[in-house]
């Protein structure tokens, strides 16, 4: 006669019966609507493991009460969310590998993460990465989640992740559960309702309490606008009402200040520096522009950042710079859709070699190729097309613009790329040349130029999380051939002081015809137009033949007709460039 192993166990022998018994590794979600349906279910659970002597893990993290208050067995661990996901998931699993086999592991609610990481999305990354964890060491875990606070594509992923989900709640003071999954188990009742009196639970079979009861806590909710809304979209649709409010005269401006701070920590940048000239330049409408032109959520990272703030700057210190500059009308890319990206397409535990100084060079080339071969998510792809139907077949580009890229100190010039689009051909296939872009600029994290210089910076440890900036190209066509006339990059130090009335501090722009890879690119065939910001009049070169010797030779284009980007020859572009 087998024995059952009632160590693995709810700690409710009945509800071990309603779910036909618990196994290793099962991971245990519970939809409530207030923390305090949790509890008594948390409690059975840990009195049940240090009975039987099991090792019990509190993972604390959310501002409700603790769900298990100090007692010999019980190992807490308080890990702030603020830490960023990454880092926050990183040391979750480090403790799960720890304790192992054989562990009980018991999270607070899992709602209040997306308060802190503003992204329903990271919600569903962290559980797609600890629930198989959790399995592979044949552990038991709960976790619980607020019913209808979370967007439903989230509520599926986690529902088909894990290997138990049960809604608890109470009808007229009576407790009720029903099973909405248990994974490798049935009964014929066990995905009915089931209240809960005296300690057992009485499935609810009669078709009309069962219809009472369902009908009352759940109708409200069938079909209603609020549980399609996360707390991203929350966020930004609580800054609409506020301006509206000020427009009224029922708020005062100084209201607008507590919503800048929370827009611009959740799209911006949290960087201290960083932060301090984007509240200093940026409005809430213009984080409401950026919010209406991303794609996914998270920051849009550091280069998109500075664009964004150099253009306020020049703006607001003179009015003609509104009628010099070109209209903005870029997309972003959020740094969220990254890290799914990365977690869809398996490319997690090769990310994590990376913050190690001994392995971060380790299993790189997989990496990119798991990468450059990658799916996207299906609403991540139809966000896509939008891009397409506003760009038309205008040439873009898809600019890297990393969280730590452009910031303070990490310029990260050239380690990860850029990809132009030329966006010729059908619109299946221009869609796909997109798609390409995006991994290849996903995979140039992985490239060993990156992650040397990351070492070299002692950021191997920081989360890098890649948003993209999606540009169209400047420029005008020239027969076959679209290019701008002038581009360049600026750089705030001049290396270049061929005089000594050069001030380095000054900075220094690289000045070419044609596209401005050739500015930021250096070419050993090749002269770019170097112009002290100081001096600009003031060259290097002294004689007419040293202008001629030193002047640029190609010009890098988009060749529309063969809808490639390549080098011309400079004589050879006037020759054929109709209209230039």
């Amino acid at each position: 006669m087998n024995i059952p192993d009632t160590s693995l166990s709810t700690g409710i022998p009945a509800l071990d019966d309603v779910l036909q018994k618990i196994f290793p590794g099962d991971n245990i979600v519970w939809q409530v609507d207030s923390i305090e349906e949790y509890i008594p279910f948390v409690e059975k659970f840990a009195a049940n493991a240090l009975k039987n002597k099991k090792k019990l893990i509190y993972f604390r993290f959310a501002e409700h009460r603790k769900l298990l208050e100090k007692e010999k067995g019980i190992i807490t661990y308080t890990i702030d969310p603020l830490v960023g996901f990454e880092t926050f998931t990183i040391n979750i699993r480090k403790k799960i590998h720890k304790y192992g086999n054989d562990a009980c592991f018991v999270f607070d609610c899992l709602s209040d993460l997306p308060v802190h990481w503003y992204s329903d999305l990271m919600l569903g990354n962290f559980f797609v990465l600890i629930c198989p964890y959790i399995l592979q060491f044949k552990a038991l875990a709960y976790f619980a989640l607020i019913r209808y606070r979370h967007s439903p594509s989230v509520a599926s992923h986690i529902r088909k992740t894990t290997q138990i989900l049960i809604d608890v709640y109470l009808y007229k003071s009576d407790l009720y559960i029903q099973p909405l999954k248990v994974d490798q188990r049935h009964s014929s009742t066990m995905y009915l309702p089931h209240i809960m009196k005296h300690n057992q639970f009485r499935a609810v079979t009669d078709s009309a309490t069962v219809s009472k009861v369902v009908s009352t806590m759940r109708g409200s909710a069938i079909g209603s606008a609020s549980r399609f809304i996360d707390v991203w979209d929350r966020a930004f649709i609580e800054a609409e009402d506020i301006i509206s409010e000020i427009n009224e005269g029922k708020k005062s401006e100084s209201d607008i200040e507590t919503v800048l701070k929370k827009l611009l920590n959740m799209v911006i940048s949290t960087d201290g520096r960083v932060f301090t000239l984007a509240k200093q330049y940026l409005t809430v409408e213009d984080i409401l522009e950026i919010k209406k032109r991303l794609i996914g959520t998270g920051k849009i990272g550091g280069k998109s950042a500075g664009m964004l703030i150099a253009r306020a700057i020049l703006r607001k210190s003179n009015e003609s710079w509104n009628e010099l500059l070109e209209v903005h009308d870029s997309f972003y890319i959020g740094s969220d859709v990254f890290y799914t990206f990365t977690v869809l397409n398996d490319c997690w535990e090769e990310r994590q070699k990376q913050r190690d100084t001994e392995t971060f060079l380790d299993g790189i080339e997989e990496a990119r190729n798991k990468i450059l071969n990658g799916e996207f998510p299906k609403n991540i792809l139809e966000q896509f097309v939008e891009i397409f139907d506003y760009f038309g077949q205008t040439p873009i580009i898809i600019r890297s613009s990393s969280l730590l890229e452009d910031n303070f100190g990490n310029a990260f010039s050239g380690k990860y790329e850029s990809v132009f689009c030329v966006n010729q051909g059908t619109p299946d296939e221009r869609l796909e040349a997109f798609l390409r872009a995006v991994r290849r600029v996903y995979a140039s994290t992985m490239s060993k130029e990156a992650l040397m210089y990351r070492y070299q910076k002692g950021l191997l440890n920081r989360d890098e999380q890649m948003a993209l900036l999606v540009q169209r190209v400047s420029g005008s066509v020239f027969g076959n051939l679209f290019f701008p006339l002038v581009a360049g990059v600026g750089l705030s130090h001049n290396p270049y002081s061929w005089s000594e009335k050069i001030d380095p501090e000054s900075g220094v722009i690289r000045l070419v015809c044609g596209l401005g890879t050739r500015a930021v690119e250096r070419h050993d065939d090749d002269y770019t137009r170097v112009v002290a910001l100081n001096a600009p009049q003031l060259t290097p070169e002294k004689k007419f033949d040293e202008f001629s010797e030193y002047a640029q030779k190609h010009v890098d284009i988009l060749d529309v007709a063969m809808n490639e980007f390549r080098p011309v020859n400079f004589n050879d572009m006037m020759k054929t460039a109709s209209g230039f």
